[in-house]
């Protein structure tokens, strides 16, 4: 990593971006002590981090770690006790999470007769049965089809509700924007971009809007000038539509003083950029200055 730093608020789920060899993996697996930096530090609480912090942290790899030979319950249990969960306490939990996502009936099956969904939840099982207070997940919803996505989007976000802070990487922008707090973007071992998501979405704003209308088309046309330009006109179900580009700053009321006296608004929105646009564009920018 070069000079890469993030500052995770507890509490948060922080989403940790980038293409595929950005460095994402090394500096998770320097969080979790797998490997050791270079130079740098790394703190957990406002002190350097201590060998028995990992007792702390929750860890789903996107390369899942699971013993394929192993049965389901036999192997969580063995997990949950290397974590510091006694045997007692592990079978309380399991049963819990078990019955939870209705899978009773994979305790005596071997790991390699689950689908990689299958195996999926019991990754997530293990990886938050010790109750963690830093919980690491890399591309978890990796095989998964859109109920079980969504099922494990609502585990998150009961976890964070719980106090626990996540760190969040992977590739589907779109989770990004419905999970996360906030972000770093890093390439090449560096960082090019960070911040709060909606802080980030809002600087990426192209001043474009979306307005829902009733009247005739001709019309809006017709304002078109130095101001704004429609880009685009549709209907549908008797009610016009059209993207408008402000081309210079205005307020929204100085917009739609301009339209109400030709057409009758019915919605209006302003169209703020999605992380994966966002994302190919700071990335491609990026990659851009380093020919």
């Amino acid at each position: 990593m070069d000079d890469v730093s993030i500052n995770v608020p507890e509490g948060s789920i922080y989403g940790l971006l980038g293409p595929n060899g950005a460095g994402k993996t090394t500096l998770i697996r320097i969080i979790n002590q797998i490997l050791a930096p270079d130079k740098g530090e790394l703190f957990y609480r406002d002190r350097r981090i201590k060998t028995n912090d990992i007792f702390q942290i929750g860890y789903m790899p996107e390369e899942r770690g699971l013993y394929k030979k192993m049965k389901v319950g036999e192997q969580a249990l063995y997990l949950a006790q290397l974590k510091g969960v006694s045997k007692r306490e592990a079978l309380k939990k399991l049963k819990y999470w078990f019955e939870k996502f209705e899978i009773q009936t994979w305790w005596n099956k071997k790991i390699e007769e689950l689908s990689k969904g299958m195996q999926q939840k019991i990754q997530f099982i293990i990886t938050i049965l010790h109750e963690p207070a830093l919980i690491i997940f890399d591309e978890p919803f990796s095989g998964f089809d859109p109920i079980n996505t969504s099922l494990l989007k609502k585990e998150v976000l009961n976890l964070r509700k719980k106090g626990a802070t996540i760190i969040f990487s992977t590739h589907d922008m779109a989770s990004v924007e419905e999970l996360c707090d906030n972000i770093t973007l890093i390439n090449k071992a560096k960082t090019i971009l960070e911040g709060k998501i909606s802080d980030i979405r809002n600087a990426y704003k192209s001043d474009t809007f979306e307005i829902g209308y009733i009247g005739d088309p001709a019309r809006l046309k017709n304002l078109a000038s130095g101001d704004f330009e429609i880009i685009d006109q549709t209907a549908k179900e008797n009610i016009n539509y059209a993207r408008i580009k402000v081309k210079r700053l205005v307020s929204d009321n100085e917009l739609l003083s301009v339209l109400i006296p030709e057409v009758h608004i019915t919605s209006f929105n302003e169209l703020l950029p999605g992380m994966n646009d966002i994302f190919i564009k700071v990335v491609e920018k990026a990659q851009d200055i380093n020919k």
